[in-house]
């Protein structure tokens, strides 16, 4: 079995990173697994660059971004098919298509003579332009009219519903399987213009011996942490955008009670952390952006709750990480997060944007070790039960025998047909 994936990076970025874990997962299990992405970020020998033709996307850059639409400017894609990698394959794996490295124009053609499965990292693949919706439901008939035009990936011209009609067309005349990492994404997807296609279910899975819970009060010594401090963690790749919920969060930490403010950290992990520290009137201890897995994995155990604030999240992988090392979470039920944090078993869900009920379940976990102690123990069984890498590399490999053999018994019906 040869796999190629298809993605805008190695490991730069969430949709990056999950997909890289698989890449990693799939060859301890002896497939084949090979990656084009646009940006990379390792030493991999077994990841190269996606052609692109500088020069005449720019070109058509200036009139597709003044239509409003997004990305079906890069002709680069269209030349996968005469790459090696792509010829010696016998599935094709999408993930994030967005990004400014792709043309989803370039599916039907990609998937003519390949089967191919799409993950989804966020709701763009059946959006008209947008990666999280929020409240609007317009994708479901067509979109036009978009409420939020400047959200990622932000657009000068309104043309959302011939986007939608653009990626309905793609998907009328391509061969896919799809594959949702979460439950409520799925649930989207089968309401949206993708529902043609079979939808599976596969979480992203996690290299559970890279993150395991370390000693807390070692970690809390390696990064200055003074002892018998109460640790709350933060954590995204910028933490200052605004679907992260930083101001959520620093509206929650402000109702914290004086005197467990007095003796609680805030533990931040990403770009753009110095506001925070500005910000709130307690304790921070700002690690920057950090990619390696033993220091995120040292952040963790050093944390009694991981706080994630999100107002729209698919999954969440530092959900996931956070779980593994066995810190338990505080998060809001929104998208695909009760997914990972279970009430009273993982973790605390308060109300979407409700700062106040937030608080609270700060309060009460970090009032309450007994309970965090057993979460904890939750957090790590669930993660290795539920989120292995060596599980969700099975059941790709299932999937994609599962699409391969479909795909061959459908050219084999062609042939008997033009006989």
């Amino acid at each position: 079995m040869k796999v190629l994936q298809i993605n805008h990076s190695d490991i730069s970025g969430g949709a990056a990173i999950s997909g890289y874990r698989l890449h990693q997962g799939l060859l301890a299990q002896n497939i084949d697994s090979r990656l084009l992405v646009s940006f990379i970020k390792t030493s991999d020998d077994r990841v190269a660059a996606i052609p692109r033709n500088a020069r005449i996307d720019k070109l058509l850059l200036q009139m597709t971004r003044e239509l409003g639409l997004e990305y079906i400017n890069f002709v680069g894609a269209f030349d996968i098919s005469r790459d090696s990698s792509y010829v010696e394959a016998n599935i094709i794996h999408f993930h994030n298509l967005h990004s400014g490295y792709f043309n989803y124009l370039a599916i039907p053609s990609l998937t003519a003579t390949k089967p191919a499965v799409l993950t989804l990292h966020d709701m763009w693949s059946f959006t008209g332009h947008c990666a999280y919706s929020f409240d609007c439901d317009r994708w479901k008939t067509g979109c036009g009219k978009c409420p939020y035009p400047d959200t990622y990936p932000e657009i000068k011209r309104d043309n959302t519903h011939l986007e939608w009609k653009l990626k309905s067309w793609v998907y009328n005349h391509s061969n896919l399987s799809i594959v949702s990492p979460s439950n409520w994404l799925m649930e989207q997807a089968q309401q949206s213009i993708l529902k043609k296609f079979p939808i599976h279910f596969i979480p992203h899975g996690i290299d559970t011996e890279a993150y395991q819970p370390l000693d807390k009060q070692q970690c809390r010594s390696l990064l200055g942490i003074s002892p018998g401090k109460k640790v709350l963690m933060f954590g995204a790749a910028r933490l200052n955008d605004s679907r992260k919920g930083t101001d959520l969060l620093i509206k929650a930490l402000a109702s914290l009670p004086e005197s467990l403010k007095a003796e609680t950290i805030l533990l931040t992990v990403g770009d753009s952390g110095e506001a925070i520290a500005r910000t709130l009137g307690m304790q921070v201890l700002n690690l920057g952006y950090i990619s390696g897995d033993r220091l995120k994995c040292i952040a963790y155990s050093a944390a009694d709750l991981f706080v994630f604030p999100t107002r729209a999240d698919i999954f969440g992988l530092v959900l996931q990480e956070s779980m593994a090392c066995g810190t338990p979470v505080v998060s809001f039920k929104v998208g695909g997060v009760p997914d990972l944090v279970r009430p009273g078993i993982t973790g605390y869900l308060a109300a979407p944007e409700d700062t106040n009920d937030f608080c609270n379940g700060i309060v009460q976990l970090l009032e309450d070790e007994a309970v965090r102690n057993l979460m904890s123990q939750n957090c790590r069984e669930i993660t290795l039960t539920e989120y292995s890498l060596e599980l969700q590399a099975q059941r790709y490999i299932e999937l994609y025998r599962q699409v391969v053999k479909e795909y061959d018994h459908l050219q084999e019906r062609l042939h008997m047909f033009k006989q």
